[in-house]
C-alpha cells in the first residue's frame, strides 16, 4: 500500500533525499519543480517504507489506507500526476558543496529577516564550519511568514516553525530582534560590519487595485486580516471590526483570500485550541458574518488558489461552499482534471450572488472583476464587471503582495523585488553589489509557498560561497555582539 502526499505539503523537498526508489517528483532538477502545488508519490514505484513520512517537516505524508475521508482524494491526485509519466525517472545528478568548504576562513553573514527564506539560508550556511550568522528582525519575535502568515487552523503547515526553531539557538547564530535594517541601522553600516548580507525581507505591501472607492472606510487589506488573526505585533487588535458585518466581499482568489474566508466563517469553538490571537477569537465569537463572496476576475480554469486550500473549505461541516458565475461555470469545473485547483468545487451548488441568507456560506464568483466600490460614508457595495452589484459590509483586498523599496537598496519596480541576478544584488547598470544577496519573495517576487524558498536559498548561498572562495573576506573590525534581544 503506497503513501500519498497531502494538503500540508510545503514543497521544500526534504522527503526526496530519503526515498530509496526515487518515487517522489518533481525534483529540483526537473522542469515542474516549483510549479506544482505538491510533490507527488508514484504509487507504482512506492515500496511502502515510510522514510518520506518520517522526513516530512509538516506531517503531509500518510499511508493511503490511513487517509481520512476528506483527504482520500489525495491518493487520486498523487496517482494522476503520473498518468502520462514513466514509472522510473532518472535520478538528478548529485550536487556537492565547494571543495574549499572546510578550508574557508571564518566569515560573518547578516541575514535580514527570520522567516522561512531566512531560515533555509541559515541552514545552508551552517554546513560551512567557518560561517557565523546574525539574524536581524524588526519585530521582537522571530518567525516571519511561518509565524504570522500561516492560518492558525493549518496546524500541520505551522509545524515548519518548529522545524526552524533550533536555528535560533545554534551556537554560531546570534539574534538581534527589534532592529530594523534601513532604519535603526543603515544598509551601509550593516555591509561594513559583515562580510556578506542576505536580505530575506519578503513582500510587505499590496499590489495596487486601481478602481474607484478604494479610499472608503470598510475596505482593508486581507494582509491586515491575516496579521489580525495571527497576532502580528504591528496589527492592532481593533484593526478588523466585524460589528454589524453580515457579508464580506474578497477581491482576489489566491490562498490568502481563501484563508480569510475560512477564518471569517469558522466555528470559534474549533479555533479555540489553535494559535489564533485572543482578540480575533473574541471578535469571531460575536461575529454576525454569514456570507463571504470571493470575486475572481477569471474563470475556474485560471483559479489562483491551490487545490489544497479549496479542499479545506469544501470539507468543512456547517459552511456551504457555492459557485456564482457566468453560464457554463459548473461545466467548466467538471471538465478540470482532479489535480486542478477548482476541481474541488465539483458538485457545488449554483447560487444567486445577490441573494442574502442566514446560514454561513462562501460563494466563488468566477469571471467577475471588480469595477468600483460604492457607498456614502463607507463601503456598501462592490460593482462587478458583468453589471452585478453586490451589497457588502466589508471588502478585502487580496490581489497579491509586492515588496517595498528601501533607501540604499536597488529595487525592481516591475517585479516588486530587490534587483538581483540569481541571488546577487545588482545595481541598475547590472553590476553586482559586493557582499549583498537576496532570497525568497524579496528575490523573485511574491510567488511560491514556504518550501519553494529552500532551493531558492540554496542557489543564493551557492553564489555567496563561490564569491567568498574567489575573494576571501578581509578581516574587518567586528562590532560587539549583543546577543538575543
Amino acid at each position: 500500500m503506497a503513501f500519498a502526499i497531502t494538503q500540508n505539503c510545503c514543497n521544500d523537498a526534504s522527503c526526496l533525499s530519503v526515498c530509496p526508489v526515487n518515487c517522489i517528483h518533481p525534483t529540483p532538477g526537473e522542469p515542474d519543480f516549483g510549479k506544482t502545488e505538491l510533490l507527488y508519490i508514484d504509487p507504482r514505484s512506492c515500496i511502502d517504507c515510510g522514510a518520506c513520512a518520517d522526513a516530512c517537516p509538516v506531517d503531509a505524508i500518510s499511508r493511503v489506507s490511513r487517509l481520512s475521508d476528506d483527504q482520500a482524494v489525495y491518493a487520486d491526485i498523487n496517482a494522476d500526476y503520473y498518468r502520462d509519466r514513466p514509472a522510473v525517472a532518472a535520478w538528478d545528478p548529485p550536487t556537492f558543496p565547494p571543495s574549499s568548504i572546510n578550508t574557508m576562513p571564518r566569515f560573518d553573514v547578516a541575514i535580514i529577516g527570520t522567516g522561512p527564506a531566512a531560515c533555509y539560508t541559515a541552514q545552508a550556511l551552517l554546513r560551512v564550519p567557518g560561517s557565523r550568522i546574525t539574524f536581524f528582525d524588526k519585530l521582537d519575535v522571530p518567525g516571519g511568514l511561518a509565524r504570522f502568515g500561516v492560518a492558525p487552523d493549518h496546524a500541520g503547515t505551522r509545524q515548519i516553525g518548529e522545524h526552524f526553531r533550533s536555528l535560533f539557538i545554534h551556537p554560531r547564530v546570534t539574534m538581534r530582534l527589534g532592529v530594523e535594517v534601513g532604519a535603526d541601522i543603515s544598509h551601509e553600516e550593516t555591509a561594513r560590519k559583515f562580510d556578506s548580507v542576505v536580505y530575506a525581507v519578503g513582500a510587505d505591501n499590496d499590489r495596487p487595485l486601481d478602481i474607484p472607492g478604494t479610499e472608503l472606510p470598510g475596505f482593508i487589506s486581507a494582509r491586515t486580516v491575516v496579521g489580525w488573526y495571527t497576532g502580528h505585533p504591528d496589527v492592532p487588535a481593533d484593526a478588523v471590526d466585524l460589528t454589524g458585518v453580515h457579508r464580506v466581499t474578497i477581491i482576489g482568489n489566491g490562498n490568502v483570500a481563501l484563508d480569510a474566508a475560512r477564518i471569517l466563517t469558522a466555528d470559534p469553538n474549533v479555533l479555540e485550541n489553535t494559535e489564533i490571537s485572543r482578540h480575533a477569537l473574541a471578535s469571531l465569537r460575536k461575529s454576525t458574518v454569514t456570507q463571504v463572496v470571493i470575486a475572481a476576475r477569471r474563470g475556474p480554469e485560471f483559479a489562483a488558489f491551490t487545490r489544497s486550500e479549496c479542499q479545506a473549505l469544501v470539507s468543512r461541516p456547517g459552511v456551504e461552499v457555492a459557485v456564482a458565475g457566468p453560464e457554463g461555470v459548473l461545466g467548466a469545473i467538471e471538465q478540470l482534471p482532479v489535480s486542478a485547483p477548482a476541481s474541488a468545487l465539483r458538485g457545488a451548488p449554483i447560487v444567486d450572488l445577490q441573494a442574502a441568507g442566514t446560514e454561513r456560506r462562501i460563494v466563488f464568483a468566477f469571471g467577475r472583476a471588480p469595477k468600483a466600490l460604492t457607498g456614502d460614508n463607507r463601503v456598501e457595495s462592490v460593482e462587478l464587471s458583468d453589471g452585478v452589484t453586490v451589497a457588502t459590509d466589508l471588502a478585502l483586498l487580496a490581489v497579491g503582495y509586492r515588496g517595498t523599496p528601501s533607501p540604499g537598496m536597488p529595487f525592481d519596480a516591475m517585479s516588486g523585488a530587490i534587483r538581483n541576478l540569481e541571488g546577487r544584488v545588482i545595481n541598475d547598470d547590472g553590476s553586482a553589489v559586493p557582499g549583498r544577496y537576496v532570497v525568497g519573495w524579496a528575490k523573485r517576487g511574491a510567488t511560491g509557498g514556504i518550501g519553494d524558498n529552500k532551493v531558492d536559498a540554496e542557489q543564493t548561498v551557492d553564489a555567496l560561497l563561490a564569491d567568498i572562495a574567489a575573494d576571501p573576506p578581509a578581516r574587518k573590525r567586528r562590532f560587539q555582539r549583543r546577543g538575543t534581544r
